[in-house]
């Protein structure tokens, strides 16, 4: 193979681009939620996101929610999946940009009241300016 077929770009290879959504977009749109400082409380050296539907099942939590099923709060459901993440990190085995990981919490569906087990997701990837950036999401999300 000649050096110079690895130097052809991408847009000569497969063309301009279109559309391009940025994780800035999607963190403006609600599509993604910033973790913000917490994850560096719980350990986290890069920028984390959770997106809007595994904020959703294990994050989201007001004060009907409370009324409802059992007391807790957004920033306590926030710091356990943060942890959990984090700490999944820290006892993996093996390497890869992704990863599963489990915790507890209690169903945000007005009559729960115990926690249950549920399975998040970890992806380490380039953010806008391609600086690593860590995405948690739900299993069948990419």
């Amino acid at each position: 193979m000649s050096s110079s077929s690895n130097d052809r770009s991408a847009e000569s290879f497969f063309g301009e681009v279109i559309s391009a959504y940025t994780r800035a977009q999607a963190i403006e749109d609600g599509v993604l939620i910033d973790a913000g400082s917490m994850a560096q409380e719980a350990g986290f050296k890069w920028p984390v996101a959770v997106t809007s539907a595994a904020w959703a099942d294990c994050v989201a939590w007001s004060e009907d929610d409370s009324d409802k099923q059992v007391h807790q709060d957004q920033s306590g459901r926030l710091w356990d999946v943060l942890f959990m993440a984090s700490h999944a990190i820290r006892t993996r085995s093996g390497f890869g940009d992704r990863l599963l990981f489990e915790l507890y919490r209690v169903p945000r569906d007005r009559r729960s009241t115990k926690a249950e087990r549920t399975t998040l997701k970890l992806i380490v990837g380039p953010g806008d300016q391609g600086e690593p950036v860590i995405t948690i999401l739900l299993p069948h999300e990419d």
